[in-house]
């Protein structure tokens, strides 16, 4: 089998993969960059953290069992079976998963998008302004429809604690198209997170869809109420991989799958993560496709196993505050259900990224790193 991807979803269905179906599998993977990041944590990056770390691909790979192709998929011939990479290979599959991710996009033109790959590189020189004086108004906005707001509250939350421990006058204003903050973890989570953002000082206003005429100048609809901020910064607009051979919908790009995150209208073709049209875009949900697709392609080859539909939860950390929180909801419709917001770690060890068989082999080459 071949896993498209260098990120959560194909790393997870590696994992899975060899758990489930031992060597009655051989894998490939086909990944265009040499290292996976752990991405959730640059948020603190430009705080003076330590950097987000960063594991050879290679190295997993050897522990999994699996062909590292340092490649990246150009098109998919699905008659044939063969995966065409960007360098000329053709690649053959009897499964294949594609955990492709999504492409970011300036959906603004007159703010600073952020690029959680680049995140300190963006944001040293606003800090550094926030610590001298410069900078007095910061506003923070997201596209419509907002596909992972998590990150805009934790940059808010770490900027008003670096500004407030340097003394400097901020104000922080978020503008969210969310009915609530965090709405997509349920009611417990949004008026909890609420309740923080007031304590600290930072407005927050809901149902909120902007634009950005000019520099230092938002428009929030309904309503065109203008919001003025020495500087804006912007939630990037995802939109899907659109990679020749692979379905996508319409409106962005996204592969669309079905309960079982197979790729509608493919047989064998699994996908799971950003690049799905599934709108909430977190690694802990590109695990749980993951999972679903290893299942199923385990069964493929002779596991005899039940399968599992894919049923969306959520569990999350939030950093910024006194301590980090842990956000967790099952997702039905727009909002969660089961809504809890808890100072304990709801799973040990507690991450960033809850993946059932990633986070736990994460851990473990963190505690080796650690004894070395």
């Amino acid at each position: 089998m071949v896993l498209a991807g260098g990120g959560v979803a194909a790393l997870e269905a590696a994992l899975a993969l060899r758990e489930l179906a031992g060597d009655r599998v051989s894998i490939t993977l086909l990944a265009p960059e040499p290292e996976f990041v752990y991405r959730p944590m640059t948020v603190r990056e430009p705080f003076a953290s330590s950097a987000a770390r960063h594991y050879p691909l290679d190295g997993i790979a050897a522990d999994v069992g699996a062909v590292l192709v340092q490649d990246s998929l150009e098109s998919l011939d699905h008659a044939a079976r063969l995966v065409r990479t960007a360098a000329g290979l053709n690649v053959e599959y009897d499964a294949l998963v594609l955990g492709l991710g999504a492409r970011l996009r300036a959906r603004f033109d007159n703010a600073l998008t952020i690029d959680d790959r680049r995140l300190d590189e963006q944001l040293h020189g606003l800090i550094q302004d926030i610590e001298e004086g410069y900078t007095h108004r910061i506003a923070l906005i997201a596209p419509s429809p907002m596909p992972w707001p998590l990150p805009m509250y934790e940059l808010a939350l770490l900027i008003a604690r670096r500004a407030y421990d340097m003394g400097a006058d901020l104000s922080i204003t978020i503008a969210t198209p969310e009915d609530a903050p965090l709405a997509v973890f349920g009611s417990a989570v949004s008026d909890g997170i609420g309740k923080l953002l007031e304590e600290r000082g930072i407005l927050t206003l809901t149902s909120a869809h902007v634009e950005v005429p000019q520099h230092g100048c938002v428009v929030v609809r309904p309503g065109d109420r203008e919001l003025h901020a020495d500087r804006i910064i912007a939630m990037p607009q995802l939109i899907g991989p659109s990679v020749a051979g692979v379905p996508t919908d319409s409106a962005n790009g996204f592969i669309p799958v079905d309960e079982h995150c197979r790729v509608r209208g493919l047989e064998n073709v699994w996908a799971a993560g950003d690049a799905t049209d599934f709108p909430v875009k977190l690694g802990g949900i590109a695990a749980q496709q993951a999972d679903v697709a290893a299942a199923a392609i385990a069964a493929l080859a002779g596991v005899p196993l039940p399968q599992p539909r894919f049923d969306p939860e959520v569990h999350a950390i939030l950093l910024g505050g006194d301590e980090p929180l842990f956000l967790n909801a099952r997702l039905t419709g727009g909002h969660g259900s089961g809504s809890e917001l808890s100072e304990t770690p709801y799973r040990w060890p507690p991450a960033k990224i809850a993946a059932k068989y990633l986070g736990p082999y994460l851990a473990t080459r963190d505690r080796v790193g650690a004894s070395a």
